[in-house]
């Protein structure tokens, strides 16, 4: 090669490299502009309260099968339809029955009186309009049951046991179970019976008495034969705040002819204590309560939600961020799980906004019937097999209105999330971000829960942002979970706006890369013929 042309060779191959680079600084600046946007309009002009206003105070709890549900699951659809995104209605499944929980109240009628502070679970029965009754304690053999069996009719009845949210069980196979336990009852009583003939008759002597045999206690253990006797519900003990969810072991077997008829009431813990008392004196009063509990007809459809902001370079290729939208109706799901709704909706706007262009697809997914079982995740990755190895990671947010404070991610990760997450800590000085190390785990077996479980079982990376309450805001997530305090006023506004933002940003980070995140030592795979354990590699 003569000196002229292997100049001109270099001086071709200077050019190139010239423009190779002045490409990827291009495309860098264009990224860091769109994230600088992001964070600008995040601090400025974060909408998650107002989406979380509309979510809890205009819709309210939202089981699968409710309106509530449907029109939540309508209104974020048009919401990611109006920031310019695709929308897709992701049919999951159908319930027999819906259910839309109505106003309840209750009251005692006594000398004294008094509010009754109780709630029943989604998909059991309301009130005839309001019914006033009297008050009994449930029988636990064949004896007391003949004894009371006339005073049933038209009676409220205490039950034992405290509620730890679930209504009781009246299927074929609840029916099944207490038979069993009444026939263990009778022999109980016959042996206590022979007990107490022995007791009399050794009675005055130097014979030492013997103690009764304990009954096995199962609540309404003569439930449908109460039932059947005309009574107006059961009410159960139920720790402060109330915990109620859903008729899980009915619900499916249900048809609009052969729904509950009759109220399962969880009430305030130390309301039932002196009810009970007063009913253990036999003294007389009446409770009465409205409860308006409505199904209708099915079969109900429920979706997952799915926005899906396309890549330019590698559209078959993604990023999920996600929430479940359906939350239990005792209160107005502001914490579980508006608290994930709302930033991950939040951070779709963002990226829309600030006119964000992802090198992989973004599927921003709100989940359906997560409390039912994550149903919705779990039908999707079921469907959605051919992808989930192209899933560079899922983001999910479940866990209550803190504020993203760190991540834990893998050695193979760090260079990626050093350089995605380091715009982070120019967000609010108030909120410092770290990234720790994440050791390698074992993949699980069957998934965890909440909605990032299925993908996990999968194999797909579920990198979330480890959260805290780094101001000191006092909040407990045990005291909202599934209970009448899970409120929009339960969710904290600095916390929710941040968590937005730092969603967004990682995100389209993540999107954005040249490159799906490695899964190099994510998982440990045991190996089968030796034992041993080895990083993997997918």
């Amino acid at each position: 090669m003569t000196k002229a042309k292997s100049n001109k060779v270099k001086k071709s191959t200077f050019i190139t490299l010239l423009f190779s680079l002045m490409v990827v600084l291009n495309t860098q600046a264009q990224s860091d502009s769109i994230i600088d946007r992001i964070i600008e309009i995040g601090v400025t002009n974060n909408q998650t309260m107002n989406h979380l206003d509309i979510l809890c105070n205009r819709f309210g709890g939202r089981p699968i099968g409710s309106d509530a549900y449907e029109n939540a699951a309508l209104w974020a659809a048009s919401k990611f339809n109006e920031w310019g995104m695709e929308v897709e209605m992701d049919e999951v499944g159908e319930l027999p029955v819906g259910f839309n929980r109505g106003p309840w109240f209750g009251r005692m009628l006594s000398y004294e009186g008094m509010h009754l502070h109780f709630a029943t679970p989604s998909y059991t029965s309301g009130t005839k309009g309001v019914q006033r009754g009297h008050v009994l304690i449930e029988p636990k053999t064949q004896a007391q049951f003949d004894r009371m069996k006339g005073r049933l009719k038209g009676s409220w009845v205490l039950i034992s046991g405290e509620n730890e949210g679930w209504p009781i069980d009246f299927s074929v196979k609840g029916d099944s179970i207490r038979d069993s336990i009444k026939a263990k009852n009778a022999d109980i009583e016959k042996e206590n019976r022979e007990i107490r003939k022995e007791n009399r008759e050794n009675r005055g002597s130097d014979k030492p008495l013997k103690e009764l045999l304990e009954l096995i206690d199962e609540p309404a253990l003569f439930y449908r034969e109460m039932r059947e006797a005309g009574i107006f519900g059961i009410i159960q003990s139920s720790k402060v705040p109330i915990r109620v969810m859903y008729d899980r072991k009915n619900l499916m077997d249900m048809t609009f002819e052969t729904l509950p008829n009759i109220p399962d009431i969880k009430l305030n813990e130390h309301q039932y204590s002196i009810i009970k008392q007063m009913a253990e004196e036999r003294q007389y009063f009446e409770l009465e309560f409205d409860i308006r509990n409505h199904f209708k007809m099915g079969p109900v459809k429920y979706h997952n939600v799915i926005g899906i902001i396309h890549g330019t370079e590698f559209p078959d290729e993604y990023v999920i961020m996600s929430s479940h939208l359906d939350a239990y109706d005792v209160a107005t799901g502001g914490v579980d799980n508006g608290s994930g709704v709302t930033p991950t909706m939040e951070a779709a706007r963002l990226i829309m906004e600030a006119g964000g262009k992802p090198k992989r697809t973004i599927l921003a997914v709100l989940w359906a019937g997560e409390e039912f079982g994550l149903l919705g995740s779990q039908s999707w990755v079921d469907r959605n097999s051919d992808k989930l190895n192209k899933v560079s990671n899922m983001v999910n947010r479940d866990g209550g209105p803190t504020v993203p404070t760190g991540i834990s991610v893998s050695d193979a990760m760090r260079e990626d999330f050093e350089l995605i997450c380091e715009p982070i800590n120019g967000i609010n000085p108030d909120f410092p971000f770290v990234i720790n190390t994440r050791e390698p785990s074992e993949k699980p077996s069957k998934p965890w829960g909440t909605d990032s479980g299925p993908f996990a079982v999968a194999g797909v990376p579920t990198i979330n942002p480890q959260n805290g309450d780094t101001k000191g805001w006092d909040f407990n997530y045990r005291e909202i979970w599934h209970t009448e305090r899970d409120l929009y006023n339960k969710s904290i506004k600095e916390y929710q706006e941040q968590a937005a933002v730092v969603t967004a940003v990682i995100v389209f980070g993540i999107a954005n890369l040249d490159h799906l995140l490695s899964r190099d030592g994510y998982y440990i795979v045991p190996v089968a013929k030796t034992g041993k354990k080895k990083k993997s590699k997918k």
